[in-house]
C-alpha cells in the first residue's frame, strides 16, 4: 500500500502551489493532502483582498496545526515541505512524526547559521518595521520576480504571482529569522537525533531566497545523528521549484527517495566491529 503524503507549502505561498505535485502523486496512487496552513484555508484571491486574517499567526500555531492532521492519519504519511514548510516538516519529523520528509530550500531552522545575503534581501522588508510582527507582509510582483521566480520568463513570472501570491504573515517571519537569539524559540531541533524519520533536503543553485548554501547547511547539521539524511541540490532552479518549469521532474526524484526510505530503518547501520 502506498503511503499517504503531505504536502506543507511556506510563505508568500498557499495550498494551491502544490496544484501539480497533488495532482502528479495521485496519479501515482498516493493518497495525497494538502492542508493550507491555519487561518489560511480561503482561496488565494480572498487572502489577498483580506490577508487580516492571517495577522499574528506564529509558526507553533501552524506546525500544531500539522500535527493534529497527522497524528489523525491511518499510516504515518511522506511529510513534504517548500521553504518555511520544509522547516515545518523538519520540526514535525523532529516530534517522530511521519514515514519519511523531504524539504525543498527549507528556511532554517534554529542553529542553521548561514545568512547570505539574498536571505538577508528576502527578510529586511518586513523587519524594518516591527509593527510587521502582528500584520502580514506583502511581496511586490518585482520582488516576487526576484525571490521566487528569477528564472522564469516573464510572463511565466507573472502568471505564478497572478496565481499564488498571498501576504505572508509577519510574526512567521521574525521567529524564523530570530530564532538563534532566542533559547526558547519554536523553530528548536535536536540535530542529534538519532530515530528521526528518514529526510531528504533539496537546494537549488539559483534561488535567490534559501540559497543551496543554506540548504547544504541544514543538511550536514541534520546529518550529525545516525538517522538517514540525504542531500540533492538542482542547477538552474529558483526558489519556485514546486512550479518552475521543469517541477515533473522534482517531484519525481522526491516521491522516488520517499518511496525507497518509507519503512526503512530509521538509522544507518554501524559499522561492524574490527
Amino acid at each position: 500500500m502506498n503511503s499517504p503524503i503531505v504536502l506543507i507549502h511556506g510563505l508568500w505561498l498557499t495550498a494551491r502551489s502544490w496544484e501539480g505535485w497533488k495532482q502528479r502523486f495521485e496519479q501515482r496512487g498516493h493518497e495525497v493532502l494538502a492542508p493550507a496552513w491555519p487561518r489560511m484555508e480561503g482561496e488565494v484571491e480572498a487572502l489577498r483582498r483580506d490577508p487580516t486574517v492571517m495577522n499574528g499567526l506564529g509558526l507553533a500555531e501552524v506546525v500544531d496545526h500539522y500535527d493534529r492532521i497527522i497524528r489523525g492519519l491511518d499510516t504515518p504519511p511522506v511529510i513534504m515541505g517548500h521553504s518555511t514548510g520544509g522547516l515545518l516538516t523538519e520540526l514535525l519529523l523532529d516530534r517522530g512524526l511521519g514515514a519519511a520528509g523531504v524539504t525543498l530550500s527549507p528556511a532554517p531552522v534554529k542553529g542553521v547559521l548561514r545568512v547570505p545575503p539574498d536571505l538577508l534581501r528576502t527578510t529586511l522588508p518586513a523587519l524594518r518595521n516591527p509593527a510587521n510582527r502582528k500584520k502580514t507582509v506583502p511581496m511586490t510582483p518585482k520582488q516576487f520576480r526576484y525571490h521566487f521566480t528569477n528564472t522564469m520568463n516573464d510572463a511565466d513570472a507573472a502568471a505564478a504571482y497572478e496565481r499564488y501570491y498571498v501576504p505572508a504573515p509577519g510574526r512567521v517571519i521574525y521567529q524564523a529569522v530570530f530564532a538563534n537569539l532566542n533559547p526558547h524559540a519554536v523553530t528548536k531541533v535536536d540535530f542529534h537525533k538519532d530515530d528521526r524519520p528518514p529526510l531528504l533536503v533539496m537546494g537549488n543553485d539559483q534561488d535567490h531566497t534559501i540559497p543551496a548554501s543554506v540548504s547544504r547547511e541544514a543538511a550536514k547539521r541534520l546529518g550529525k545523528s545516525k538517522a538517514v539524511v540525504d542531500y540533492k541540490e538542482y542547477a538552474g532552479r529558483p526558489h519556485f521549484t514546486a512550479g518552475a518549469p521543469g517541477w515533473e521532474a522534482v517531484a519525481d526524484d522526491a516521491l522516488d527517495w520517499a518511496t525507497r526510505h518509507v519503512g526503512a530503518p530509521t538509522q544507518t547501520p554501524k559499522p561492524p566491529k574490527a
